[in-house]
């Protein structure tokens, strides 16, 4: 029997799931969570064999930085990211922070059965369509040099996110549950990192990669 848990945080949406899954021979949900906090409390407790995890859930740490956790702390647990996000940029980093697999929130019921079969084996699955996607990015050998971005750790990711969005230092800090000083030297790295010097630009590049949400 595969043991699930869902994160997501809209409840219609976990319902859904929930019901997809139950509905299967072998598979059952153990939990379900409404952000990154919870999950983790669940996960701890339940021990399930796969973690369905949104990659956009407020407030607090976000899906990718919550993933990396996960991955770091239960390395016996796959994470499959369902998500409504289609670019691959978001695909690079959910499989690079330690997720098995990737699925949009609009696959088919087939498809997502097949996912949690696939990531509870320990197999890589990304939802057809996507993985073309994923591969023209990894094509070149050099991808950190080619486009810096991706240089960037989920945590910095996180933190440009929400300084493109207005937030100030120590509101960043409170989010996420780090200090001021952490949250000003995750700036100058990513700044670094991305050879800008102005919020305009970081603004910029933030909105290119889709992280005004």
């Amino acid at each position: 029997m595969i043991r699930v848990v869902i994160a997501d945080d809209h409840e219609v949406v976990r319902s859904g799931f929930a019901f997809i899954i139950n509905a299967q021979p072998d598979m059952e949900v153990v939990g379900d969570a409404a952000d990154g906090e919870q999950a983790y409390q669940i996960v701890s407790r339940e021990r399930p064999d796969v973690l369905l995890l949104d990659i956009s859930m407020p407030p607090g740490e976000s899906g990718l930085v919550a993933c990396e956790r996960f991955a770091r702390d239960f390395p016996d647990m796959a994470v499959l990211v369902l998500t409504m996000f289609s670019e691959a940029d978001y695909v690079f980093f959910a499989l690079r922070s330690g997720a098995l697999g990737y699925v949009l929130k609009s696959a088919s019921t087939d498809m997502l059965i097949d996912a949690i079969h696939a990531v509870a084996k320990g197999e890589v699955y990304v939802q057809e369509g996507l993985d073309e996607a994923l591969a023209g990015k990894l094509v070149a050998a050099d991808e950190v040099e080619v486009n810096p971005y991706h240089a960037l750790s989920s945590r910095e990711i996180e933190v440009m996110s929400l300084l493109a969005q207005g937030y100030t230092n120590k509101e960043i800090s409170e989010r996420i549950f780090v200090s001021v000083k952490t949250v000003e030297s995750h700036r100058r790295n990513i700044y670094a990192k991305l050879g800008i010097s102005t919020r305009a630009e970081l603004f910029h590049i933030a909105a290119k990669h889709h992280l005004l949400v």
